[in-house]
């Protein structure tokens, strides 16, 4: 079989070991590392994104994937840096001020990176300035904000008010339980996203 589907196949399995072994020989093989990054690790990940979608495995199923995807893109990332190969593009992601949930962010940082993208996670309670700052300072193509609270939604709102001033090209995309499209639409972000699954599409017609 070839080896860039077995470690395809055992990151499914969320089997680390064994991801991190093929990996390494794929890349003594000399194999192209961008052809193992796409044609495994990322092809792997946007099969369980998939089967995540439609409710066939769990979160713990996803985190065993993620943590498989990471033992072989730990030894990738010097050799794609190496050759200057540069992912989908950057985003940056975090839980919005005053706010302290972020399963569902982190479950958004793991599909991104699973997807190809380079990922800048701020964490919780993080204040708009610092999504801008970074975002200009990593020369990030997207924002990516979670709330949980009704009552710190209007960090988002900020956040797009100071791009807007700035006239920024950054994109926002807004997600998390009392988010709703409308609301998107209302304060003007780019995207609205309803699970870590969607939010992978929506970023992908965005960028």
């Amino acid at each position: 079989m070839d080896i860039l589907i077995q470690i395809s196949e055992y990151l499914q399995q969320g089997d680390d070991e064994e991801v991190f072994k093929l990996t390494k020989k794929a890349i003594k093989l000399n194999l192209n590392p961008k052809d193992i990054l796409d044609n495994s690790l990322i092809a792997g990940m946007n099969i369980i994104g998939e089967q995540f979608k439609k409710h066939e495995i769990f979160l713990p199923d996803v985190l065993m994937a993620a943590k498989a995807m990471y033992a072989g893109l730990d030894q990738l990332k010097p050799l794609l840096a190496s050759k200057g190969i540069s992912g989908l593009g950057k985003v940056v992601i975090g839980t919005v001020q005053g706010d302290l949930h972020d399963i569902g962010k982190n479950l958004v940082g793991i599909m991104l990176k699973g997807a190809g993208f380079d990922v800048i996670d701020l964490g919780k309670d993080v204040p708009a300035e610092k999504f801008v700052e970074t975002a200009k300072r990593e020369n990030a193509k997207l924002i990516g904000m979670s709330a949980l609270l009704t009552t710190t939604m209007q960090t988002m709102k900020q956040v797009i008010e100071i791009l807007k001033e700035e006239n920024s090209e950054i994109k926002t995309i807004i997600g998390g339980a009392p988010v709703s499209k409308e609301f998107a639409n209302e304060i003007g972000a780019d995207a609205y996203a309803y699970d870590a699954a969607n939010t992978v599409e929506c970023v992908k017609k965005i960028m």
